[in-house]
């Protein structure tokens, strides 16, 4: 199969400063988004810390199988899915780290959502309200649950869906890197096939479009760049209420096969923290 991706992240129409990071290392099929929290430049600082922490993770692994894992493993889950929650295990320690090392960091936090390819299997690990959908067939499926107050109410039936989008504690988190040592992951891998499409995304998206409005902007705009692009002027154009970052990952059949190994000589890598484009 062939990857293609494309991301950009946007300050939006109101706040001041942009916690969001991503970062696209296409040479490894690594995806990572983060939404940081805690006040001035220090969501900022946390979202960075979890971005660089899991691509490091990964990228120690790949160059040293030996590496050791963190967090409990959990039996039902291929290895390379293992390997990303030790990741987002390991950001998380980066993240409290820092804040501990540093005292203005105090309280800062941030949600992180990442997705990593290999051969035919997808692994995610997620912890926050950053989501990672899956469009396949026309159908957009959230792969992630938001470990946030409202959607556990939404979980209990205390909520209404609709209730839930009004709610004036959407922004209120369970669980969110840097808070503690230790942190609850959920990790799940997926088998994926060519059409196939992949986006991660900040809650600065999914608060401004509907789902259909995502799904159908997915399907009309083939281009990945250009499709994130375009699904963050569409936030923007309803409010952009918060910071909006996009990864949108495209699986196509490779009519090349093989050959398609001699082309990857050249590592291409994109990421973004507060700057429109996310370059």
């Amino acid at each position: 199969m062939r990857i293609v991706s494309g991301g950009a992240s946007d300050v939006g129409r109101v706040r001041g400063n942009n916690e969001d990071s991503f970062r696209i290392v296409e040479s490894l099929n690594l995806f990572v988004l983060s939404d940081g929290m805690g006040g001035e430049a220090h969501g900022e600082v946390a979202s960075r810390i979890g971005v660089d922490a899991v691509v490091d993770h990964i990228r120690e692994a790949t160059e040293n199988s030996s590496a050791p894992l963190l967090g409990e493993p959990s039996p039902t889950l291929n290895a390379n899915t293992q390997r990303l929650a030790s990741a987002v295990y390991f950001a998380n320690r980066r993240i409290f780290d820092s804040a501990t090392e540093h005292p203005e960091q105090h309280g800062m936090g941030a949600t992180l959502t990442t997705a990593w390819i290999n051969d035919a299997m997808l692994s995610v690990a997620h912890v926050g309200d950053s989501r990672a959908y899956l469009l396949r067939n026309g159908t957009l499926q959230q792969l992630t649950n938001d470990h946030s107050l409202v959607a556990e109410q939404v979980r209990r039936g205390i909520l209404t869906p609709a209730e839930a989008e009004e709610s004036e504690l959407q922004s209120v988190l369970l669980r969110a890197l840097g808070a503690r040592t230790e942190v609850e992951i959920d990790a799940e891998d997926h088998a994926i096939f060519p059409r196939d499409v992949l986006l991660l995304c900040s809650d600065g998206l999914t608060r401004m479009l509907t789902e259909p409005e995502i799904a159908g902007t997915l399907q009309a705009e083939t281009n990945p760049q250009s499709a994130a692009e375009k699904l963050i002027e569409m936030a923007n154009d309803n409010g952009g209420a918060d910071n909006i970052t996009v990864i949108v990952v495209r699986v196509d059949a490779d009519p090349k096969g093989w050959k398609t190994w001699f082309r990857k000589g050249a590592r291409n890598e994109s990421n973004g923290n507060g700057v429109p484009g996310g370059k």
